[in-house]
């Protein structure tokens, strides 16, 4: 056999498909019309979340309301693309948190998934009002950041752009 035909060609790539890059899971987008009426409340919620936090002084108050604003921003792409389970006679699997099941359904947000993950711990010191639970620069970077995965979300399930809108006084 010559050498051109073992290396795959005379350029030398490998013609074997365990080399080849995998293509990502192919996803039909959800588009607004079709889109659960959950998942859209959802990202209504979470939007509204973010323009509290946006607001907070305190950054114990925007952490906690970004990082709330991420957690509803998945709850709408599991809203959307969850399937439920087969569950199997005589076996429950444990309970498991969104953050966990995010890469399950969307595997092109899994570093999302792990990123906001991180932060769990962090929110709930903040939610419990424990001093220096997170400083002002955590606290702006995370709600720079969810409203990057809102719009990702958004961009992701098809929907139409939309603005956060700030929460009204009252």
């Amino acid at each position: 056999m010559s050498t051109e035909r073992a290396t795959g060609g005379a350029a030398g790539w490998s013609r074997d498909a365990r080399d080849l890059p995998r293509p990502p899971i192919p996803r039909a987008p959800v588009r607004w019309t079709s889109a659960p009426p959950g998942a859209l409340d959802l990202l209504a919620h979470a939007r509204r979340a973010l323009a509290e936090a946006a607001e907070a002084s305190a950054p114990n108050e925007r952490f906690a309301a970004a990082h709330l604003a991420a957690l509803r921003t998945t709850a709408a792409v599991l809203a959307a693309r969850a399937r439920p389970e087969e569950e199997k006679p005589g076996r429950r699997r444990p309970p498991r948190s969104a953050w966990q099941l995010l890469p399950q359904v969307a595997p092109e947000l899994t570093e999302w998934a792990a990123y906001f993950a991180s932060g769990a711990r962090k929110r709930a010191a903040a939610e419990a009002g424990l001093p220096n639970a997170v400083t002002a620069r955590e606290a702006d970077d995370l709600v720079r950041d969810v409203e990057v995965f809102i719009r990702l979300v958004v961009r992701l399930l098809g929907l139409p752009p939309v603005t956060v809108v700030p929460p009204q006084a009252g």
